[in-house]
């Protein structure tokens, strides 16, 4: 059996952690989301939070590859037409601007083409994170990484029942990511370093959540204490 410490109970529960039942799920770390020029630098945020957990990320991702463990990314974007973006979404994206009148709502050209739009540089997936030949790529219209996505069906024909998150936004993909993944039985650990919110606050209060009644959606640790039992 092996464990990783973690707030309120050693992941995963039952000790099964192995690399043949566990997944690294990295969550859109796109430039959109934490890029110059981006969507998120376009609202006016200070991307360096954003940006901070790539280093923490990319240890996980060299130790989880060195093991065989299972890696899947995942992007968050439209169809060119937009024909999957829903009329409120948009609407929000345009009218409430961080960065001031004329900034670019989704669908929207900016400096990284258009905004949150498949195929659009600012969509792609960071170089620093850039996933390798045969890493599945989930490809999103919402938040959550299952709603409208074959996730589901690729973790169980996998074998996959452990699921480590990490990436961005911490209160709002990664968030949901876990509560669609814990209400489907997985066993979920959210690493708060290697995750970030565009407020530090709600950051903080998405991790609390996590651990209230004896870990509700799962458990919270670091890349520290999973890579030491990785070691």
């Amino acid at each position: 059996m092996k464990f990783v410490p973690a707030d309120p109970y050693p992941w995963p529960f039952d000790g099964a952690l192995e690399p043949a039942n566990t997944a690294l799920v990295i969550i859109d770390m796109q430039t959109d989301f934490c890029g110059k020029g981006g969507y998120i630098d376009g609202l006016g945020y200070d991307i360096s939070i954003t940006r901070a957990p790539i280093e923490p990320i990319r240890r996980v991702l060299s130790r989880a590859r060195a093991l065989g463990y299972h890696v899947i990314h995942t992007r968050e974007g439209h169809r060119p037409d937009l024909s999957d973006l829903p009329a409120n979404k948009r609407w929000r994206s345009r009218v409430l601007q961080h960065g001031g009148p004329g900034q670019p709502g989704i669908g929207d050209p900016g400096p990284c083409g258009r905004v949150l739009v498949r195929g659009e540089p600012g969509w792609e997936i960071i170089p620093e994170l850039a996933p390798k030949a045969g890493e599945p790529i989930i490809d999103k219209p919402g938040k959550g990484s299952f709603c409208a996505t074959d996730l589901d069906m690729l973790l169980r024909q996998t074998g996959v029942r452990n699921l480590i998150l990490t990436g961005i936004t911490t209160d709002v993909c990664v968030h949901t990511t876990m509560r669609e993944g814990n209400d489907r039985g997985y066993e979920c650990l959210i690493l708060g370093d290697c995750c970030a919110a565009t407020d530090t606050g709600n950051h903080a209060a998405a991790l609390k959540m996590v651990t209230m009644q004896n870990g509700v959606f799962g458990a919270v640790s670091s890349s520290t204490a999973l890579l030491e039992v990785w070691a």
